[in-house]
């Protein structure tokens, strides 16, 4: 392994019943010892688990990572708060699965991030973590991408010989950082640029979102969140700027660019403490937004916020 305590492992699985094998066969050592374990996946999966262990199941905390990481960006501060509570009580343990059939490709883009950025935010941590992936219902490129972010593969999950996993996954979060995002479409309008005017920014978000469909307590996450990452970008961002918008799938997106550089790959991602005064315009972005794409180069800063309407969301 290239990092000190964390233990980070691919399980590849077909089918309910292999996933609940290769889940309980994890779980046997924490509950043996008495470790902490938390089990992230969707809400069928949980019920499965919680039936096929009985009593043992309330040695164990459960999430639905549909709700818990719907927005990627949210899962490591949730592994974070878990390590938090626990902290002192050993190994932890835990089985986290991002990626699931339906999601978009941005997303699975940022699933992607997600996961190598595990190795960079729990390197020293005393933690055990198994990813699962649904080969029957995942494209095989997502499966084989799995292999570039775990070190592990689990003990009925051989590695492939060119995997693709690097030694260093600080390099690995910084390249990840750099990487540019598709053009936005030839109608996205642009609504703000050299941005100086906040107020009128605002304004003129709030028209672009109800005209897409967003609610008013959607217009409002989004034109906060905009507005946060927009005003980092006048103080930070280099004196260039500017914001676009368009729509994707049903999603209001907002594009905020400016020539600023960013280096932490974990940008976000982390919950602010209470006595944080600056830092916490992208964690309030991630917060709102159900998803956020953050990429930052020599050539500049752009994060990509989507908001989908509630009734989208739910289909």
């Amino acid at each position: 392994m290239t990092t000190a305590g964390f233990r980070h492992e691919a399980f590849l699985y077909s089918g309910d019943d292999d996933f609940l094998a290769g889940a309980m066969a994890f779980l046997e050592a924490p509950l043996a010892a008495g470790r902490p374990a938390l089990v992230m996946t969707d809400a069928a999966k949980v019920a499965l688990l919680q039936a096929a262990l009985g009593e043992q199941a309330t040695a164990v905390d459960f999430a639905d990572m549909g709700i818990v990481g719907h927005n990627p960006a949210r899962i490591i501060p949730a592994w974070a708060a878990f390590a938090e509570a626990n902290h002192g009580a050993g190994p932890l343990w835990g089985i986290g699965e991002p990626v699931w059939p339906g999601r978009s490709p941005a997303e699975l883009d940022e699933c992607r991030h997600h996961e190598v950025l595990l190795n960079v935010a729990f390197s020293a941590a005393a933690f055990h973590l198994l990813c699962p992936y649904d080969t029957a219902g995942l494209d095989a490129k997502v499966v084989d991408d799995a292999w570039a972010s775990h070190p592990r593969g689990a003990a009925a999950t051989p590695r492939p010989a060119g995997d693709g996993f690097g030694a260093d996954s600080a390099v690995a979060a910084a390249s990840l950082l750099a990487e540019v995002l598709p053009e936005p479409p030839p109608d996205a309008i642009l609504i703000g640029s050299g941005i100086d005017d906040l107020h009128g920014l605002r304004r003129h978000l709030r028209a672009v979102a109800a005209a897409s469909g967003l609610v008013a307590g959607e217009i409002d996450d989004l034109v906060l969140a905009v507005d946060e990452v927009a005003t980092n970008s006048v103080r930070y961002g280099g004196g260039a700027n500017e914001v676009l918008s368009w729509t994707d799938a049903g999603a209001v997106v907002c594009e905020v660019r400016d020539r600023g550089r960013l280096t932490d790959p974990l940008v976000g991602r982390r919950r602010p403490s209470a006595d944080q005064v600056s830092g916490r315009g992208l964690w309030i972005a991630n917060q709102l937004c159900d998803l956020v794409q953050v990429r930052s180069s020599d050539a500049g800063t752009v994060v990509r916020l989507h908001k989908q309407p509630a009734l989208v969301a739910a289909c």
